[in-house]
């Protein structure tokens, strides 16, 4: 069995997310309280009792889902579930990632989220992101190039067949609906974010972000960490920081870094953290790599007998 293990992007965030696995597991429970003491403020206590309002502003979601996917893993391997030959997280899930594969120290990563979360939420209130649902990335990127420029309006998630998540000037976006629904869309929903993400209109966070990452010690990988920004296997931290910075004004190339994996031969992707949603990707991108996730006692259970089972999964 090849595993990759996969951390939770924003939108998963829930009341309550972690608090079964803190309740059972000191590892989990000690990510926590690591958290709190480094932030100064009760990262756990957001995580376990809200309010929603504040666990979805993303100064908050940001770090709150950062430490839930580390608690979700440290879980995990306390019960003695086999190391990932590479890991992947889905935009600030990559921060977890990085963590797991001992490229930042988990004080540091927490650090770089909630600088993150802080640059986001100030980000131009002009910019919005939207999901278009029932079209593949190739139509999608046909009809934004025909009524805008990449300044304007891009892909920003290339999240599953028929599911493209677009990124811009909300007066942009509103003119896109449109033309997309007659080229096919099934859907398109407007996206409650501040800003335009993963989009060029992100360049001045992206430079903030660069600046930010020199205060903190950044190490080679201990294992594979795919690159949201390339789609590519990473081990050289000078490039992982770079990439990391670019994130998040470039396109989030989820299809490809699954599709690599597949073709590294993972045949097992388990994702630790608030919920499901990257496992319901791979399921439309590889349907026949075998998926498990880690967000309570219940699912880790499932995880752990997923992983001492044989897979018979080829590229």
């Amino acid at each position: 069995m090849r595993l990759a293990l996969l951390f939770s992007p924003q939108g998963s965030q829930t009341v309550g997310m972690g608090r079964e696995l803190a309740e059972r597991s000191s590892a989990a429970r000690a990510v926590f309280d690591e958290a709190d003491a480094t932030l100064g403020w009760p990262v756990s206590a957001t995580c376990w009792e809200g309010p929603a309002d504040r666990l979805n502003d993303t100064r908050q979601t940001q770090p709150c889902l950062l430490a839930t996917s580390i608690a979700a893993f440290r879980a995990f391997e306390q019960r003695g579930a086999p190391a990932p030959e590479v890991v992947a997280g889905h935009s600030v899930g990559e921060f977890a990632a990085l963590v797991v594969a001992d490229v930042l120290t988990l004080p540091a990563a927490l650090r770089l989220v909630s600088r993150r979360g802080e640059l986001m939420a100030g980000a131009d209130r002009q910019g919005g992101m939207a999901a278009v649902l029932g079209l593949d990335r190739a139509a999608v990127e046909s009809v934004v190039t025909g009524i805008a420029r990449p300044t304007q309006l891009s892909v920003a998630n290339d999240n599953a067949p028929g599911q493209v998540v677009i990124s811009g000037e909300r007066s942009v976006l509103d003119a896109a609906e449109e033309p997309l629904r007659a080229a096919g869309a099934k859907r398109f929903v407007r996206l409650a974010v501040s800003g335009a993400f993963h989009s060029p209109l992100m360049a001045g966070i992206a430079d903030e972000l660069t600046a930010a990452f020199e205060t903190e010690e950044w190490r080679d990988a201990q294992m594979a960490v795919m690159s949201n920004a390339t789609a590519e296997r990473l081990t050289d931290a000078t490039r992982i920081r770079a990439l990391l910075a670019e994130q998040v004004r470039s396109p989030v190339e989820w299809v490809g870094c699954v599709q690599r994996m597949v073709a590294d031969g993972v045949s097992t992707m388990i994702e630790c953290g608030a919920g499901a949603a990257l496992v319901g990707m791979v399921k439309r991108i590889a349907p026949a790599v075998r998926t498990g996730t880690v967000s309570d006692p219940e699912t880790l259970e499932g995880a752990l007998e997923l992983v001492a089972r044989p897979a018979h999964v080829t590229a």
